[in-house]
């Protein structure tokens, strides 16, 4: 059903499904919560809030604040992104605004004009920073 080549756009970074669409002549405004994979080629101004993984196709362009798990960017997007898992901007993608992940990635000829805070996951990398356990038989440690 998909097939892999040079140009169009790249399908999500799941194994899921895309469960909602908006296409490229929609124009949504409001707030918009969803579970799964969303794709909007359409325009979108107002709130995303505690989602899934949200694709940006080339066509998009979104006004707001989102704030989901996964934002996969082939378009526009001015405002405000808190994503728990990544960012990406692919090469068609543009981002004006402030971005807080603790992953991003930017591809050759992706744009992100703003401010950034890259926080880690604080339950594993935390505990697994190389820093010995406090519980060891070890003389040289009190």
């Amino acid at each position: 059903m998909f097939s892999k080549s040079s140009g169009g756009s790249t399908p999500p970074p799941t194994s899921e499904e895309i469960s909602a669409y908006l296409g490229k002549e929609t124009v949504f405004e409001g707030k918009m919560t969803f579970e799964g994979v969303f794709r909007l080629d359409g325009k979108f101004e107002g709130e995303i809030f505690e989602s899934g993984t949200l694709v940006v196709g080339e066509t998009a362009v979104v006004k707001g604040k989102i704030t989901l798990n996964t934002i996969v960017i082939n378009g526009l997007i001015e405002g405000d992104i808190c994503a728990k898992g990544r960012v990406e901007i692919h090469s068609t993608g543009k981002v004006y605004g402030t971005l807080l992940t603790p992953i991003l990635v930017i591809n050759e000829g992706g744009i992100f004009e703003g401010n950034c805070k890259m926080k880690g996951s604080p339950d594993k990398k935390e505990e697994s920073a190389g820093f010995p356990s406090q519980k060891t038989d070890d003389p040289l440690s009190t």
